[in-house]
């Protein structure tokens, strides 16, 4: 099996990431509540940033198919953290679709199914609370 991704450990709590594909590179940090500079993404917040990001594209395969525009779909991501043993407890993400778009019941239940379908947000242990908002302008 290939690998995608050649990750190096940088120092002092800094990790860098390849995707060998592209060679497109992403750094981490640890966040400064957790001994870091939080000068970059941590990896919890890579994996919040990535839920949100998969349920987007997810909404976006299901909206071509309905011949449905999603350009200008935006987020916010939110994540709460709880210790002992420190993991994330909850994420908290806010769908805003683009203003004027007109979307039937149907079509909005069709893409708040596809964003909850999605492969990372059914990866993630089910004690991790994901709370998702649509805003429909």
């Amino acid at each position: 099996m290939k690998p995608q991704i050649k990750s190096i450990y940088q120092g002092d709590l800094r990790t860098q990431a390849t995707h060998l594909a592209s060679n497109e590179s992403i750094i981490t940090d640890a966040p400064t509540d957790n001994n870091g500079k939080g000068e970059a993404f941590s990896p919890t917040d890579l994996v919040c940033a990535a839920l949100g990001s998969c349920m987007a594209t997810i909404m976006g395969i299901t909206a071509q198919r309905e011949n449905i525009s999603l350009q200008g779909l935006t987020w916010e991501t939110t994540k709460i953290m709880t210790n002992s043993p420190r993991r994330i407890a909850e994420i908290h993400i806010t769908f805003t679709f683009p203003f004027g778009q007109k979307l039937s019941d149907k079509e909005k239940q069709k893409l708040e199914n596809a964003a909850r379908s999605c492969p990372v947000a059914l990866s993630l242990a089910a004690e991790i609370k994901q709370i998702l908002t649509f805003h429909y302008l």
